[in-house]
């Protein structure tokens, strides 16, 4: 039987929303694993919109939801229509987004809150004992949501990775475990069923990064 999946977006594009790599990925891996997926995004305004040619913000004002449609081809929900018994994982792919609209991270660093949406969305699937997988910066959530979860955002020893040992520091500062991981591996919270990848956290070529997340999708399919 075909294991069911929610992928939650934050947007589209890397700078204000989700990395389209990381979710391009993400769903081909559950195609080839032959899972059945939905996607979901909250219907909430961007913390702000970048344009990606500059790198810099712009004055302009754009939903998630709207956006996120661009990357699920249009066939999307809103996340508020997001039911747990329905689906037996959930997989959050990274990018900027999940930082500024997801939560806000990108600000506040470990002191920031998690939208209302995404944390009931989150505590549900753990409160049903159901895997969870997260990539890039998106663990982040886990660890401001699961007190005293391990989670990965890939080597602080790694020269490619500038933003790691940061990242993982804050972790840590929650009371929670940074498992150092290279850019092809996963880390499986067994406890907590949740599975972390690194992905864009390090810059490595694209091809590494796909695998990697293929690690996780194959972990998160195992725990479902």
């Amino acid at each position: 039987m075909a294991k069911r999946v929610a992928v939650v977006l934050a947007g589209c594009g890397v700078f204000d929303g989700t990395e389209i790599h990381e979710a391009s990925a993400v769903l081909v891996h559950l195609s080839r694993n032959g899972a059945s997926v939905k996607i979901f995004a909250p219907s909430i305004d961007q913390m702000h919109v970048v344009d990606h040619l500059k790198g810099a913000p712009t004055e302009e004002k754009r939903n998630v939801l709207v956006e996120s449609a661009r990357l699920a081809r249009g066939d999307i929900q809103d996340l508020s229509e997001l039911s747990v018994k329905d689906f037996d994982a959930i997989i959050f792919p990274g990018g900027f987004g999940v930082a500024k609209n997801l939560c806000s991270w990108a600000v506040q660093g470990k002191d920031c809150c998690v939208n209302e949406q995404v944390k009931a969305v989150l505590q549900a699937f753990h409160a049903e004992k159901k895997a969870i997988g997260l990539c890039c910066i998106s663990p982040v959530l886990a660890a401001k949501v699961f007190p005293g979860c391990e989670v990965t955002v890939g080597n602080d020893k790694d020269e490619r990775s500038p933003d790691v040992p940061g990242t993982a520091e804050a972790i840590t500062q929650l009371g929670c475990k940074h498992i150092c991981k290279n850019v092809n591996e996963a880390h499986v919270d067994e406890k907590n069923k949740l599975v972390t990848t690194c992905a864009f956290m390090c810059k490595a070529p694209l091809h590494e990064i796909f695998d990697g997340i293929g690690v996780m999708i194959q972990d998160v399919l195992k725990l479902a």
